[in-house]
């Protein structure tokens, strides 16, 4: 089989979550090469020591030039994680003319079983790209971006390198957590994608992009050999967003906000959470005491009480008291 490419970035407070959405994708694509955008040197010493063979780490001073700094000195740090979304696999095709087709996978991803269905789905495609799928509860989210940004493929042809570049170009120039003149983060850009270009696909199998915004929607079972169905497909891919690991050893899955439609999927959270486990042990034989990305286990705690019990009104008033 051929190689398979991917590149994804993080920093060192989400290594654990990285390092799991990795060793996942090694299982369930054993011919994936992976270029991780290290966004600090903590991240890339661990991964170096690790010594992972389908891994490729890129500093950061790397790929940043001129623009991207300037850019860097008025954006939060998920401001300027979004910004780089496009500019990473931008980098990866100009330093390998061998690539000829390159998908970046977020951090917070975990693989339950073979990707390449969705390699045989996207076809000759330039560009793949695949929806939020919010539930009906959630409908009016679209707003801030039909797609997710999670999983987002570019071919080295004439549609894929056009809108890669057009994409980064975007981004460098306004990239921020906010609802503005029809744009929002790096997301909103993709809106106008499968008009624009008619090579792109959009993914449609269920089983790849299951997060917090559409699990209420599916069943989820086991088949016989006891992997984890959703809709009576295999589970490719879930998106652990909010997920918080804590200081104490326990985790946080959701908030309130997704819960009290529906429960999360148990055991596709239980399987996060026995690999994460993992990971930490893994780098913690490496790095005695890591804890970076470990959340005080009170805080999150009390902030999800608020976040249930505390009226939204009375969070207004706190939130511009606090601000000024």
């Amino acid at each position: 089989m051929k190689p398979r490419y991917f590149c994804t970035l993080f920093d060192s407070g989400y290594l654990l979550k990285g390092l799991a959405m990795l060793r996942s994708l090694a299982r369930f694509c054993p011919t994936a090469k992976v270029y991780v955008l290290c966004m600090d040197e903590q991240t890339q010493h661990i991964l170096e020591r690790l010594d992972l063979p389908f891994v490729s780490c890129i500093p950061l001073r790397e790929v940043e030039d001129e623009a991207l700094l300037k850019a860097k000195a008025d954006r939060g740090v998920a401001e300027y994680c979004w910004t780089l979304s496009p500019c990473l696999p931008w980098h990866v095709m100009q330093g390998h003319p061998e690539i000829d087709f390159i998908t970046y996978v977020d951090a917070d991803l975990l693989f339950y079983s073979e990707v390449e269905p969705l390699f045989a789905e996207i076809g000759e495609s330039s560009i793949a790209i695949i929806e939020h799928r919010f539930t009906p509860r959630l409908k009016d989210r679209e707003v801030n971006g039909r797609f997710c940004v999670e999983w987002v493929s570019f071919r080295r042809d004439e549609q894929g390198m056009a809108c890669l570049a057009r994409w980064r170009e975007q981004c460098i120039e306004w990239c921020y957590y906010r609802l503005e003149d029809g744009k929002m983060g790096d997301q909103k850009y993709l809106d106008e994608w499968p008009n624009r270009y008619s090579a792109c696909h959009i993914l449609m199998n269920v089983g790849a992009g299951i997060a917090p915004w559409n699990y209420a929607q599916y069943r989820f079972a086991s088949d016989a050999a006891g992997h984890i169905t959703v809709a009576g497909a295999p589970l490719l891919f879930y998106h652990f967003h909010q997920f918080q690991l804590l200081d104490n050893g326990g985790f946080d899955r959701l908030s309130s906000f997704y819960t009290s439609e529906c429960a999360e999927p148990n055991a596709v959270y239980a399987a996060y959470e026995a690999d994460l486990k993992i990971r930490l042990a893994e780098v913690r034989a490496l790095v005695p005491g890591f804890k970076a990305g470990l959340k005080p286990a009170a805080s999150v705690r009390g902030r999800r009480w608020i976040q249930q019990f505390v009226p939204f009104w009375v969070k207004e008033i706190a939130r511009r008291f606090l601000r000024y």
